[in-house]
């Protein structure tokens, strides 16, 4: 498929539980003007930990920067976890890949969209790192009780595709109240800057919605869910699971 703008985020290279395979194939079957990395592409956090990078993980960053050379105009916003970049943004690398920690972006339709990762409207993040990163270990570990589940499926045959850490994330009160918070405040500061809408990641849940009036969208991730979002040549933005 041919698209005017792809947005993702939260690709997590770098760690064992980032799904590189099913990211190459999307990229190859879908092309655009315009590629958006919406944060955490590469994952610092996890890579000062243990160093994992298979092959697979290289040929994402090539595939990216293939595009790039013949004419995609790739746009990399900085995350949480690739926030090693951010002491060099703005970075203008060749003559179609920007590094900022943020963009605007104008629509078929001409509406203004903020573009940020999320992690600045994150006030765990931005206040008690440490908490982040215990966060992110017990994040870790969901994923490899998921990987478990997976195998344990696999072997008896079970047609399932329950998922331990997006149970928490949308049932348990807690998680559900920070998620509303977020994304209240990243709307309210679009509103607040002129902004028709806002596009970010940091999170991992795909959404699309108004929020008193600001279009909120949210890339979602490819480490479980393998989403994107993506504006067609009529104007409409669609989230897209791989």
């Amino acid at each position: 498929m041919k698209y005017k703008t792809i947005f993702i985020s939260d690709v997590h290279l770098g760690t064992r539980f980032a799904q590189a395979e099913k990211l190459i194939d999307f990229l190859k079957e879908n092309e655009s003007e315009n590629l958006f990395l919406v944060g955490d592409i590469i994952d610092g956090w996890s890579i000062k930990r243990k160093f994992v990078w298979p092959q697979s993980h290289s040929d994402v960053i090539q595939k990216i920067l293939r595009k790039a050379r013949k004419s995609t105009n790739v746009y990399l916003i900085t995350g949480n976890h690739d926030e090693f970049l951010r002491p060099f943004v703005p970075l203008v690398l060749g003559n179609n890949l920007e590094v900022s920690n943020e963009f605007t972006y104008t629509s078929i339709s001409g509406k203004k969209y903020y573009i940020t990762h999320g992690d600045f409207f994150d006030s765990i993040t931005m206040t008690k790192k440490w908490l982040a990163i215990l966060g992110d270990y017990g994040y870790d570990f969901l994923l490899y009780v998921n990987h478990i589940l997976h195998k344990i499926r696999t072997t008896f045959k079970i047609n399932s595709q329950w998922s331990l850490s997006k149970y928490i994330k949308d049932n348990v009160k807690s998680s559900v109240n920070f998620i509303n918070d977020f994304e209240k405040v990243l709307t309210d500061h679009a509103k607040h800057k002129g902004y028709d809408g806002i596009i970010c990641g940091h999170i991992h849940k795909a959404e699309q919605r108004d929020i008193d009036g600001i279009e909120y969208k949210n890339c979602g991730d490819w480490v479980e869910s393998c989403t994107a979002v993506v504006e067609t040549y009529e104007g409409d933005f669609k989230i897209i699971t791989w």
